[in-house]
């Protein structure tokens, strides 16, 4: 009698989970100009939804990655799809903006759980040189995730608008009860957790213990906060930046962001090989660098097929490095504190990193375009130098630190 294989039922089922909380966040970016002529709101108002799902992102990875990290992870994860599934399918119903907010901020708490926690049941299953790779493919499901909602944006909403599109988040559910019926928690390898004592696992305040951890845990969100910056920076205002200054149109900007897209998922596969073969020093600072050369030199793109190829390069390098901080993270800090760590660095990245549109649209009404590429290329050279200072991505200690550094202290040299 064949085996049943519980890990990689548990591995593709966590990869899936990231993809389908893309799927549901992203319905909000081909929706958002229906939402406010239909509920008569502002753009102020508009620019909140978006806000306050940050808001709950954030608020969601603390709470779930406490739990995940004292409680059975697989579970936890169950319910943070269920949580982002429902509260965007109830969106449905919403007849005001106070609504709407509320079901978003509902929706982020599971879409911020779910993250960290989807790593870490990975982390407890693959082996750590191995991670990179894998965080790769969890962070190219989120990019089909993104073309997935798109392409249901546009067979959907012309037929049934903007509701019908927002109903269809009630579809994870199936993912759900898949992993509750054919998949067996306690047969889930988790390495670690043996030695781990749940009473005392998962707690915020260990990220912070010493002045090295510290620093260390403050450089890690600087990195995330530059990288969600860096992100909605370009797939927000780019598009609309050179179309302008080029006088075309790229069919609202579907094509850009289809050839970007693409040039981030090649970007992240590359990045998460070569972390696992040259550790994170090496491969960050080139991808840092890179990405401040391409974001700057993206200012001379001069017609609609370098913006193209401009856009997918761009994105290989400014994108591709967010495969990496999974597998980073998962192996700086020791299993006790694998899902908060996750979860609370990457979020606090994004509630940061998210009033990047806000800046941009602030720099772009007293300055021009090269500002902005001057701001941008700035926060790329800044998390160069944060990522230079953290100790353990030295390869020689980073190599080891997962197998032999089990302790909450990072190098002291």
């Amino acid at each position: 009698m064949k085996t049943i294989n519980y890990d990689r039922r548990a591995l593709v089922t966590s990869m899936i989970a990231s993809g389908l909380d893309d799927v549901n966040v992203m319905f909000l970016a081909f929706s958002l100009s229906s939402i406010i002529a239909d509920l008569n709101i502002s753009s102020t108002q508009a620019g909140w939804i978006g806000t306050i799902t940050n808001f709950g992102m954030l608020f969601g990875g603390l709470v779930f990655g406490v739990l995940a990290d004292r409680y059975n992870k697989y579970k936890v994860l169950k319910w943070t799809v269920a949580i982002f599934s429902v509260a965007t399918a109830l969106i449905f119903f919403s007849q005001s903006i106070n609504t709407l907010l509320a079901l978003r901020f509902l929706a982020g708490i599971g879409v911020g759980g779910e993250y960290g926690v989807a790593l870490a049941i990975m982390a407890g299953i693959v082996p750590s040189n191995k991670m990179g790779r894998i965080s790769s493919l969890n962070g190219v499901m989120g990019q089909i995730g993104s073309i997935t909602s798109a392409v249901l944006a546009s067979l959907i909403a012309p037929i049934f608008g903007w509701r019908g599109l927002f109903a269809l988040g009630i579809l994870p559910l199936i993912l759900v009860t898949y992993m509750h019926f054919m998949i067996k928690e306690d047969q889930i390898t988790d390495r670690g957790s043996q030695k781990v004592d749940r009473q005392q696992a998962g707690k915020i305040s260990d990220l912070f213990k010493t002045p090295a951890l510290a620093h260390q845990t403050i450089a890690l969100m600087v990195m995330t906060s530059v990288q969600i910056a860096g992100y909605f920076g370009m797939m927000n205002w780019l598009p609309t930046m050179m179309q302008g200054k080029l006088g075309i149109s790229l069919g609202n900007s579907n094509l850009w962001m289809i050839t970007t897209i693409v040039g981030m998922s090649i970007g992240m596969l590359v990045f998460g090989y070569f972390l696992d073969m040259f550790g994170p020093r090496l491969v960050y600072g080139v991808f840092l660098i890179m990405s401040a050369i391409s974001v700057f030199a993206f200012t001379y793109v001069n017609s609609a097929l370098s913006l193209l190829f401009g856009g997918a390069l761009m994105g290989f390098f400014v994108n591709g490095m967010f495969a990496g901080y999974g597998a980073m993270v998962t192996r700086l800090y020791p299993h006790q504190v694998r899902a908060v760590a996750n979860n609370t660095i990457l979020n606090v990245g994004r509630a940061i990193g998210g009033f990047s549109s806000l800046i941009i649209g602030m720099i772009l009404e007293n300055y021009d375009m090269s500002a902005v590429m001057i701001f941008l290329t700035s926060l790329y050279i800044v998390s160069f130098c944060f990522m230079i200072s953290i100790k353990n991505l030295k390869q020689e200690r980073y190599q080891t630190i997962h197998t032999t550094s089990p302790a909450l202290e990072p190098a002291k040299a």
